[in-house]
Order: structure tokens, then C-alpha cells, then sequence
């Protein structure tokens, strides 16, 4: 009975029951075979998986021996980005700039993809710069060795893009324009390009435009000394100095602040100009005023030395403000000439004085010797003179008598005479002359003096030089 049933079971079901319990058999694997996959999965949302991946390690050198490109007519395009975090120093002298910049560079590695969907999603890996191909990149400009610290390490994408971010303290060469100095505004290069390769195999192209990076320095910038940022400008050249090669040069442009220069150096030379004007109301009779010019002058003197120092001696013009501390010099000089000459012209009238004094002291002591009478004759010579002698002597007598009555008059007229000359010694001719050179110099002084401060701070406020 219970085969009987059995077979019956199988008949009326048409084996479904064993179907049905080879699916349930089936199921159970199935499970497993997906739990496997993530387990795997799970391995591979690591960094190192990736690496392993790629085969990124020291002994692989076809990372890193040639231009990352499957065709070596393929051009690596290599996208740059400056920015300055810092302008350091402005050395005048020896022509100098000096900056700290942030690069940031892409380029693409053709070698180098995966799909991260296999690595749980992970789309960016970083790692030592020794592993990868880098663009050999130099700046033109630089003179010694860069001391920041080299970044060591480098970006890479699922895609194959590669990016890179570095620091430099540049100490660059710089031709600096002086000539409005200190109101002048510096413009200096720093120029990429590749060291060995060509623009056929890299090109050199800036990510962003001009405003931007201009935009993004000036959110940046910690520090500028005595400079005030104010742009930066990108070109796009090939240099030909060995072969042709892709440059990118990056113009920073400065302008000095000046508010130091005019407080410490031009208005003391100012002031120092002013109390050579203000000296024209010293007394000439004396020595203080020439020592008072010396003294000012010589002050200007050590200004000008002070210039000396900070100005380049390479300079293709002179500078407006050594054209500054000349005409000053030169307007001081002329005017210790004049208080010379002044000196000179009242000392050859006070001589010219004492001569005539002393001559008509001379004079009346040789009068009053004439006028003395004279009382030598002996008593036998008047007993021995004879009658008509004596009526001779009363005539002479009688005319002397005259002449003594008119003498009064005379002396009179010539008392009025010597009056009149000692007014016009008392006077002077070279003091009247020193006094119309007096007038003559300061009205020449100060229109000398508006005319070059005028033309002088024109200058400097000009755009064009």
C-alpha cells in the first residue's frame, strides 16, 4: 500500500516535488557566490589595491623613464597656475626680486586608468613623485636655488589626469625702472618652460585667465614689504634662446608705497630748501649767514649720499629724484655764491671807507701845521730894519688881515663840502649795490624755486615715462 501511494504521489504531481527541492538545493550556493563578491569587493576599497593594480613601485620604470604617452606624436598637454603668497623683497641695487609662489600643475598619464566602480568607488590616489613621469619645469628668471621644501607627493585620477602642487621661494632677476622713484611701479617676470622638451611634445597652458588668478592672489597674499600688489598678466610664448620651447610668463605687477620715502627724504630736502630761503633775512654784516648756508648745504650733501645707496647705478636715466637733490644742490650753491659775493662787494666798501677817513685826518693835521705862527726872529734884526721895510710890512700886514676875514667864509664852504662826502662815504656805493643784487637774486630765488617744484612733482605724477 505505501508504494502504492507512493508512485501515485509521483503520478499525480508529475515529479514537482523534486523540482522543488533541487531549487532550494540550487539557492544556497547562489548566496554565497555574492557574499564571495563582496568580501572581494571589500579588498579592493583599499589605496594599496589600486597600486598593486597599476604595478606602481621603485623597479617599474615604465612610469617613469619617458613622456607618459601610448604615441610619441602625441603632445602632453601640461595645464599651470601660479599664484604669490608672498612678495619677500625688492633688492634696487642689485636688481633682484624676490617671491613666494604656489604652482599647481595637470597633465594626463595615458598609462595610468582603472575603474572604480571595481575599488569601491575610489576615483584619486596619492603618491610619491618618484613613481610618475613629472614635466622637467624651470623658471627663467632664477638666479640661485629654491629653499622651500619640495613637495613629495602627487595626485592621480581613475581618468589618468595627474595633478601637482608645490611651493618656491624665487630669487629671480628683475630690470627695474627707477626713474620715478619712489612713486614707481615695478613690473617683473617669471617665465616656465620645460628644460629639454619641445612644443611638440609639451604645450604649456594656463587653467584660468588673468582676472582670476589676479583675484585669487589677492585673497592670498599674506605679506608684500613696501609693495602693493596689483596684478598679474599671462602670455603664452616660445622661447628660442637654445631650441624652441612652450614658456608661460607671468607678469607681476607693483606698485611701491612711498609714504616712508616722502616723510624720511623728500621733505627734509624740502625743509632744508626752505631754510635756505628763510636765511635771505640774516644780516650780511656778519659771518653767521655763510656758515648758516655751509651748514645746510652740507646737510643736502649727506641726503644725496644716502641716495647713492639705494638707487642701481645701471639705471638707463637719471632719476627724477636725483634730479631732485640736484636742483636743490644746485639752488643752495648759487645762493651761498651770492651771500660770497655780498661779503666780498661790503668788505671793499667798508676799506674804501676807512682810506677816506684816515686821508682826511692826514689832511687837517697838515692845516693846522701850516697855520701855526711863527715867532723866530731876533731883537738886533728889528732894530736893523729900515723905514721903507717897515711900510712894506704894514701893507703885507694889512692884506693879510683881509685874507683872514675871508678865510671864515672859505672854511665854511668847505666844512658844507667835506659834510656832503662823509654823506655819500656813510652811504656806500657797493652797499647800494649789494642791495639791488640782494632784491635781484631773491626775486630770480624763489621763480627758479616754483618753477622746478612744479615741474618736479609733475613728473612724478605723470603716467607716461
Amino acid at each position: 500500500m505505501m508504494i502504492a501511494g507512493f508512485f501515485f504521489l509521483i503520478f499525480f504531481t508529475g515529479g514537482n516535488a523534486f523540482t522543488v527541492d533541487l531549487h532550494d538545493d540550487q539557492q544556497m550556493p547562489n548566496d554565497t557566490i555574492t557574499m564571495e563578491k563582496e568580501e572581494n569587493n571589500n579588498g579592493n576599497c583599499g589605496y594599496n589595491a589600486v597600486v598593486k593594480f597599476l604595478n606602481l613601485n621603485k623597479d617599474n620604470n615604465n612610469y617613469t623613464l619617458t613622456r607618459p604617452v601610448k604615441n610619441y606624436r602625441t603632445v602632453t598637454e601640461v595645464l599651470h597656475l601660479m599664484k604669490v603668497f608672498g612678495i619677500l623683497d625688492m633688492k634696487e641695487t642689485e636688481q633682484i626680486f624676490i617671491s613666494y609662489i604656489w604652482v599647481f600643475l595637470r597633465w594626463k598619464n595615458e598609462h595610468i586608468s582603472w575603474n572604480p566602480k571595481e575599488f569601491c568607488g575610489l576615483e584619486s590616489i596619492t603618491i610619491p613623485t618618484e613613481l610618475l613621469w613629472m614635466p622637467d619645469l624651470i623658471i627663467e628668471e632664477m638666479t640661485e636655488k629654491d629653499k622651500a621644501t619640495t613637495n613629495p607627493f602627487l595626485t592621480i585620477y581613475s581618468n589618468g589626469n595627474v595633478s601637482f602642487r608645490n611651493d618656491h621661494v624665487v630669487v629671480s632677476t628683475c630690470k627695474m625702472n627707477v626713474y620715478k622713484f619712489p612713486f614707481d611701479i615695478q613690473s617683473c617676470n617669471l617665465s616656465f618652460k620645460s628644460m629639454t622638451h619641445t612644443p611638440r611634445e609639451i604645450n604649456l597652458k594656463t587653467l584660468e585667465n588673468d582676472k582670476v588668478i589676479t583675484r585669487w592672489t589677492k585673497d592670498l597674499i599674506e605679506t608684500q614689504d613696501e609693495w602693493e600688489f596689483i596684478d598679474i598678466t599671462v602670455n603664452n610664448q616660445t622661447s628660442d634662446l637654445d631650441r624652441f620651447q612652450s614658456m608661460l610668463v607671468y607678469t607681476i605687477t607693483m606698485k611701491r608705497r612711498s609714504v616712508l620715502y616722502i616723510a624720511n627724504f623728500i621733505l627734509p630736502i624740502l625743509f632744508f630748501l626752505i631754510l635756505d630761503l628763510v636765511s635771505f633775512l640774516i644780516s650780511d654784516s656778519g659771518g653767521e649767514k655763510l656758515s648758516f648756508k655751509v651748514t645746510v648745504l652740507l646737510a643736502v650733501t649727506v641726503m644725496q649720499l644716502i641716495l647713492n645707496d639705494i638707487l642701481p647705478s645701471s639705471s638707463d636715466k637719471v632719476p627724477l629724484i636725483a634730479l631732485y637733490c640736484i636742483g636743490v644742490f644746485t639752488l643752495m650753491m648759487l645762493s651761498l655764491l651770492e651771500s660770497i659775493l655780498v661779503m666780498h662787494l661790503l668788505d671793499k666798501d667798508s676799506a674804501t671807507e676807512n682810506n677816506k677817513t684816515d686821508g682826511d685826518q692826514s689832511l687837517r693835521m697838515k692845516k693846522c701845521c701850516h697855520c701855526a705862527p711863527v715867532y723866530d726872529a731876533s731883537p738886533d734884526e728889528t732894530e736893523s730894519v729900515t723905514k721903507e721895510d717897515s711900510s712894506s710890512k704894514l701893507m703885507e700886514a694889512s692884506l693879510n688881515l683881509k685874507q683872514v676875514s675871508n678865510e671864515p667864509e672859505e672854511n665854511g664852504k668847505t666844512m658844507n663840502l667835506l659834510g656832503s662826502k662823509r654823506k655819500d662815504v656813510k652811504s656806500g656805493y657797493w652797499t647800494r649795490i649789494v642791495k639791488k643784487i640782494n632784491k635781484i637774486f631773491l626775486i630770480f630765488y624763489i621763480t627758479t624755486l616754483t618753477v622746478f617744484l612744479g615741474t618736479m612733482f609733475s613728473l612724478w605724477n605723470s603716467e607716461n615715462y
